[in-house]
């Protein structure tokens, strides 16, 4: 399994946490904003392993702009959503550029 598949389910998880009603926004407001931050990095991390894979940054793309928006409370909810969902299926469809080398 490629790098940025396993990074893809990573964030894809993570972010479908973090859509969680009640629960995702209790996680945010509680680490101060923190987990926003750490998503960012994330994102730019597997969009980085992606680009240099040749896989699609749809996901990592809309998880960076996510990350930036995520601050608003209903807005942040749903884009962590979507996200979640174009991660995963970007992850369950990607091809290891690596196989049988």
């Amino acid at each position: 399994m490629s790098t940025s598949k396993i990074l893809k389910w990573v964030s894809g998880g993570l972010e479908a946490l973090l859509g969680v009603p009640i629960l995702g926004g209790t996680i945010v407001i509680g680490l101060v904003w923190t987990p926003l931050a750490m998503m960012l990095i994330l994102h730019i991390v597997t969009l980085v392993f992606t680009k240099k894979e040749g896989g699609s940054t749809t996901g990592s793309i809309l998880g960076i702009v996510t990350s930036c928006l995520a601050w608003i409370p209903f807005v942040g909810m749903i884009m962590h959503i979507i996200t979640a969902i174009i991660l995963m299926i970007d992850a369950a469809k990607s091809h290891d550029n690596y196989a049988g080398e």
